[in-house]
């Protein structure tokens, strides 16, 4: 675009705008002349996709605003009407950050106006609620306003469908052409009689997570809990209490929701440094055990004692812990399928073969895992975990934390721990190590160039293990369906998956070596594991030019 049609699609913007806020951030970028302001924001738009929509709160098409969230609603709204989901209410959520409470109360505006019922939550709550109420409601749909663990000045807007599941192919296509196909806002149809709901919803989602613990299992657990500034101490602590655990110690710095997010360079319990304060404060309390929610409470994280670690603290791997949660919950036998991402470990389809359990694996995302049909446990090597499938199809940071308490518990009344437990795993199964490559960029054509570079000079060789098999995911392999990304099947049962982030600007690389425990050493096993891993991550580092 030349600089004229910028500031014309810019003086565009500010007739139909109706946030203050945005209207004087554009006006000052204009005041000034500032055309890359003008570029960013101009010179693209938000993508409605699979994850919805993702950005950082501001002025323009390229950014998370009220025009931007007015029209995605009268675009959902109106995929909802051509294929005659209208027989019950789109249920709204938000979490705590920059304007979420504005463009929920937007998006029940815009619901009513097409004449469909809208249920909007009375506070700021997890995501989990909104998944859990869809069903609960017998809504048609359901949206959260949230970003999820990404930086402060971002939010975004998840949509589910009514099954409880978020969507996928085709829905999000015909949902962007519909949000394409709105005309001028002010043609958007608005009511202001949108139902609102909060306890009565609350009392049936804790009543459910409560009895996922039976009546009999071990309680006496000293954990202690963060939020990261998000949404979900006030539900935790009501859901241990509920469940019959001792109320966590909440890090007090971190305990009240705030958009800023002061205490952490990211929000994210993945990202060096998140969790330092909750490790400061089990080491002065000298818990059993930490855990950490993102800001929307979708994802959990554990930290355990570990004198072999710095500090004594060290935080499970996301793989660990679906590892354990597997392990726990698959040797009931149940009746149905355990399910995984592509790029999370292959311990847990052994650990299903072992107890009969059928076993499928999955592109990336909850948006796969959680429509996986009779799925009885589901989890991503993101920290995100579906412990109670038929109440919430998606993933859940406060019944998986629930369900942690509780095999922690458990493990303590045998005078054990979850490093205990990880070992058994290591015995019966083969360590399962993993690791992640991940490379944040400015220059998105950085991305592009590694994956054209791994396409056409595929490495023979990782870490000293020879490469098997390359499966180009671009044309669907196994039955999954196409997306960008490329997997190596390794010698020893390795595993190196490459793919673009869906939510953020990073390349991620997902490794994975098996290595068997002899004579019951596992310390052995792990140090053999960690040199593998390092070999194949700096191979694959220079084959990708990274």
């Amino acid at each position: 675009m030349t600089t004229d049609q910028l500031r014309s699609a810019a003086h565009a913007w500010l007739a139909e705008d109706p946030d203050p806020d945005t209207v004087a951030e554009l006006q000052a970028v204009l005041a000034v002349g500032d055309e890359p302001g003008l570029i960013d924001r101009f010179g693209a738009k938000l993508e409605f996709g699979t994850a919805g929509l993702r950005g950082a709160v501001g002025a323009g098409p390229n950014r998370m605003n009220r025009m931007v969230v007015i029209r995605a609603a009268a675009g959902l709204c109106a995929y909802l009407k051509a294929n005659g989901l209208t027989d019950g209410p789109v249920l709204i959520g938000y979490d705590a950050r920059h304007k979420s409470d504005v463009f929920a109360q937007d998006t029940a505006a815009v619901v009513r106006g097409a004449g469909l019922d809208a249920v909007l939550l009375d506070r700021a709550l997890p995501t989990p609620v909104v998944a859990f109420g869809i069903r609960h409601l017998g809504a048609v749909a359901g949206v959260v306003v949230t970003a999820s663990h990404n930086p402060p000045q971002d939010n975004g807007y998840k949509v589910y469908l009514g099954d409880g599941s978020q969507i996928v192919p085709p829905a999000d296509i015909e949902i962007a052409a519909a949000i394409d196909a709105v005309g001028p806002l002010a043609d958007v149809p608005r009511g202001d009689d949108w139902q609102t709901i909060g306890d009565e919803l609350l009392q049936a989602y804790l009543d459910r997570v409560a009895a996922l613990v039976p009546a009999e299992a071990p309680r006496a657990i000293n954990a202690v809990y963060t939020p990261l500034h998000g949404v979900g101490r006030d539900l935790v602590v009501a859901a241990v209490q509920r469940a019959g655990f001792a109320v966590p110690k909440v890090v007090s710095s971190q305990a009240e929701p705030d958009p800023d997010f002061p205490t952490v360079s990211f929000p994210n319990p993945e990202e060096p440094g998140a969790i330092d304060a909750a490790l400061e404060l089990a080491r002065a309390e000298g818990a059993d055990i930490a855990v950490a929610n993102d800001p929307d409470a979708d994802r959990c994280a554990v930290a355990v004692p570990d004198p072999t670690a710095e500090g004594g603290w060290r935080m499970l791997r996301g793989d660990e812990l679906g590892g354990l949660l597997g392990e726990f919950l698959l040797s009931a036998r149940p009746e149905g399928v355990a399910a995984c991402s592509i790029v999370s470990s292959s311990l847990l389809s052994k650990i299903a073969a072992s107890y009969d359990v059928r076993f499928y694996d999955t592109l990336t995302g909850f948006k796969w895992i959680g429509r996986v049909p009779e799925l009885v446990f589901g989890y991503e090597e993101a920290l995100g975990y579906c412990v109670d499938p038929e109440a919430v199809k998606d993933k859940d940071g406060i019944s998986t934390l629930v369900r942690v308490l509780q095999l922690a518990a458990g493990a303590k009344a045998e005078g054990r721990t979850l490093l205990d437990l990880l070992d058994d795993l290591a015995d019966r199964y083969g360590l399962h190590a993993t690791d992640q490559l991940s490379v944040r960029v400015e220059d998105l054509s950085l991305i592009v160039d590694a994956m054209t570079r791994l396409r056409a000079t595929p490495p023979s060789v990782l870490g000293g293990l020879a490469v098997q098999q390359v499966d180009d995911l671009s044309l669907g392999a196994a039955g999954l369906p196409p997306t960008e990304g490329l997997r190596y099947q390794l010698e020893s049962g390795a595993r190196v998956v490459v793919r673009p982030s869906g939510t953020e600007p990073k390349l991620k690389c997902y490794l994975e070596v098996v290595v068997p425990v002899e004579g019951g050493d596992v310390a052995a096993a792990r140090v053999q594991a960690a040199n593998r891993l390092a070999a194949v991550k700096a191979d694959l580092a220079a084959a990708a030019g990274i």
